[in-house]
This record gives structure tokens, C-alpha cells and sequence, in this order.
């Protein structure tokens, strides 16, 4: 059995927190505001701190909440579903070309990325006119969000169909990597889109209004809450439940379209899941810990329960891991979803050179301009050491380096 290697933060009038962050940093906000969480009285046991846990907004971004008899919309935050995928291929490292530029272009041709807004224009980051596949995709979610907007109308004109396999902004990416042993695996990173941001930002907002309405003082506004047994808290739940599903048909479908780019760029035939693992890790379920059933809410979190795969990716110029949970009790069977911020968007535009920039992405066919300076590899944790913090919660099975990265 592995060495334990939680620390324990005590906290006054709440439960105690849990921490897997030993030889990586944690900023004072965050244990702040991991502290103002574990005091609010429907927690369960306790809460868990990831190794890569950083300020986010209501909850720590690297952070689990189980809670019984109430959830926190904030706690779960508005990329609802937010996760990865990945996908080992049976091409090896020699079959890529010596140039990838043209299998870069051809990923980002073949999924709507970024996002652009113009009077009259549409957004780059979404279908003009979605093709067959995408609308028979859509069909399957059509029917529950009917029911969703026919008790939250406001919910109704968002991005939905028009945002089915695309990619977003920000961290979100699409990479083509090399584990190991120089096999070629496709990874790709989002969520819910325009629809599960609109749903996380409604929600978030009905739950401090409801909190006005009786009064009900908290350490922050954002964790503002929804008691069971009240019908805003059975609306969020099946809103929250349909927008995590819509997450992961979203990640499947640019997978599909990402393995179809690259068969027209690589002229060996190859198999596309020869693994695959597609997780969330921003999101609330039901499970049992400790004997009991409770609401699991993981921001910035994947689930790691004893077998299950999982993903933990670097930053734009670092490695990535597919992981086997260990199953730890303690975590809630929780790890970690990536490397962690160090720095905030802003601090890394400037603190960062591009110089710095395209040194720390050298090797990898990626954009290097100033316009993603904020995702650079030194906005992050070193994914080494976040990994060494968690050794009791999973095991690495592959170890993978990026050698495309499209952002969004």
C-alpha cells in the first residue's frame, strides 16, 4: 500500500479539509476559500483538496465537495461536464509526417475552435449550418431539454445545437501525443459549450436569490445552494445531469471528426480506440462513500475509484498522463484534472515573453503568438510534481507528450 500523503487543514465551526499537495504550492486565496466550503453544514465528512487546486469562483478550482441534503450550482461552475478524452491509435510515431503543420490545419478545419463575435458574423467557434451527424447527435438530447425549457424558457435561445462538437475557448484544446512507446494517441479537452455555461449561470444566479429570499447568510455569495426536497433543486439536478451528457457527445463527436482529419492526412490505414477513456471533471453525482449516499461534487477533479481510467494533462508543452485509479476512500476515489494554475490569466500575459513562450513549446506544432500567452506552460504547476503529490490516489499506465496542440 502507498504511503498517505494528505495533510489535514483544520477548520473552525467546519469540517476539516484534506489536502494532497505536499511539494506543490497552494495559494492563501485558495485555502480561504477551501475553508469558507468545508464550513457550510450540509458537508459530508469532509473536503478533499487536489494537488492542483487553485482559486476558482464559490469553490476551488482541484477541489471535492460531498455534501448531503443540499448542492452548490458554483461549486460545480458553468463548464458543466467540462472533462477529456483520449484515444490511442495503432499508428506509431514514424508513421507522422516529419512536418505537422498540415495535420494541425486539418484538425482545426475540421472542428470550430476559438471564438470570434462580429455584427452579422458567425462565431468561428460554432456550426453555420451543422451537418447530418451533429443534428441525428443533437436528437438524442433534444426531448430532456424541451422538458428543461419548458420550466426555465430563459434556458432556450443559448448555443446548443449549433455548439455539439466544437471546441471553446480558453484551456480547452485538441492534441495529437506520443506515449511511452511512440504510439499516436488523439486528446482533446472541453465541455457543455454555450448551452451548459448558460444553464451553470442561471442556476448559480436562481440560488443566490433564493438565498436572499430566506435570509440565509453565507461566508461567500457563491455558495449560495439549492436544499433537496425543493423544485429548483430537482430542476438543477436534471439540468446539470442533461448538460454532463451533452459534454461527453460533445467530445466524442470531435474525436470522430478529428480521427476522419487525420485519415486524410496519413495515408497508412489505423485503428482509432484502440484505448479510450472520456471523463468529466467538472460535475456533481450521486455515489456511495462511506456507507453512505451522497452528492459528489468535483471541480476540477476526475473520478479515480479502484480501476477506473483516467486523464491528467499537462500544460501546452509538458506531459500528460492516463491514469488507473487506486480507489482511495479518503479522496472520495478523487485525483487531480490537470496541473493547476500558478498563475491568473492576466499575470501570465505579463508576466511571460513569447520568447519564453515558444522555448517551452519547442517540439510541439502549436501556435505561438501572444494570443495564448495565458495558457503557456509556466501559467501551470509542474504536472511532475502534481503527480508525485497524488502517488496514493492513481497509478500512471501511459505516459504521453504532445506533438500537436490546437487551441481554442
Amino acid at each position: 500500500m502507498t504511503q498517505t500523503t494528505f495533510e489535514v487543514m483544520n477548520v473552525e465551526g467546519g469540517r476539516p479539509v484534506k489536502m494532497w499537495t505536499r511539494g506543490v504550492p497552494v495559494e492563501d486565496m485558495a485555502r480561504a476559500q477551501l475553508t469558507k466550503a468545508a464550513k457550510m453544514p450540509f458537508v459530508f465528512k469532509h473536503v478533499a483538496a487536489m494537488p492542483d487546486v487553485h482559486v476558482g469562483i464559490g469553490a476551488t478550482v482541484g477541489s471535492v465537495i460531498p455534501t448531503k441534503g443540499a448542492v452548490i450550482p458554483a461549486a460545480v461552475g458553468v463548464d458543466i461536464g467540462c472533462g477529456m478524452m483520449a484515444a490511442r491509435t495503432t499508428l506509431m510515431a514514424h508513421d507522422l509526417p516529419d512536418n505537422l503543420e498540415g495535420i494541425r490545419s486539418a484538425i482545426e478545419a475540421a472542428v470550430p475552435h476559438g471564438r470570434s463575435v462580429g455584427r452579422g458574423k458567425r462565431d468561428s467557434g460554432s456550426w453555420g449550418d451543422p451537418s447530418a451527424a451533429i443534428i441525428d447527435a443533437w436528437a438524442t438530447l433534444a426531448e430532456r431539454f424541451g422538458r428543461i425549457v419548458a420550466k426555465h424558457p430563459r434556458l432556450k435561445n443559448t448555443n446548443n445545437l449549433t455548439h455539439l462538437g466544437t471546441l471553446g475557448t480558453g484551456n480547452h484544446f485538441i492534441e495529437l501525443c506520443l506515449d511511452q512507446d511512440a504510439r499516436v494517441w488523439v486528446m482533446l479537452h472541453s465541455g457543455s459549450r454555450g448551452v451548459g455555461n448558460a444553464i451553470g449561470t442561471y442556476f448559480i444566479d436562481l440560488a443566490k436569490q433564493d438565498m436572499r429570499k430566506w435570509f440565509i447568510n453565507l461566508p461567500d455569495e457563491d455558495l449560495a445552494y439549492f436544499p433537496e426536497g425543493t423544485d429548483h433543486f430537482d430542476d438543477y439536478v436534471e439540468a446539470v445531469g442533461w448538460a454532463q451528457d451533452f459534454a461527453a457527445l460533445n467530445r466524442r463527436l470531435m474525436m470522430a471528426n478529428v480521427i476522419a482529419a487525420l485519415r486524410l492526412q496519413i495515408a497508412k490505414p489505423f485503428e482509432a480506440e484502440a484505448e479510450a477513456v472520456n471523463c468529466h471533471h467538472n460535475y456533481v453525482t450521486r455515489e456511495n462513500h462511506f456507507g453512505e449516499n451522497v452528492l459528489v461534487t468535483r471541480k476540477g477533479a476526475v473520478r479515480a475509484a479502484k480501476g477506473t481510467m483516467g486523464i491528467i494533462p499537462g500544460s501546452m508543452g509538458a506531459k500528460s498522463f492516463i491514469v488507473r485509479g487506486l480507489g482511495n476512500a479518503e479522496s472520495f476515489d478523487s485525483c487531480s484534472h490537470g496541473a493547476g494554475r500558478v498563475m491568473s490569466r492576466t499575470a501570465a500575459k505579463k508576466l511571460v515573453t513569447l520568447d519564453e513562450h515558444i522555448a517551452d513549446t519547442a517540439g510541439v506544432e502549436c501556435r505561438k503568438d501572444e494570443g495564448v500567452i495565458d495558457e503557456t506552460p509556466k501559467a501551470y504547476k509542474p504536472i511532475e510534481a502534481v503527480m508525485a503529490a497524488q502517488a496514493d490516489l492513481v497509478e500512471i499506465v501511459h505516459t504521453l507528450k504532445q506533438v500537436v496542440c490546437v487551441k481554442g
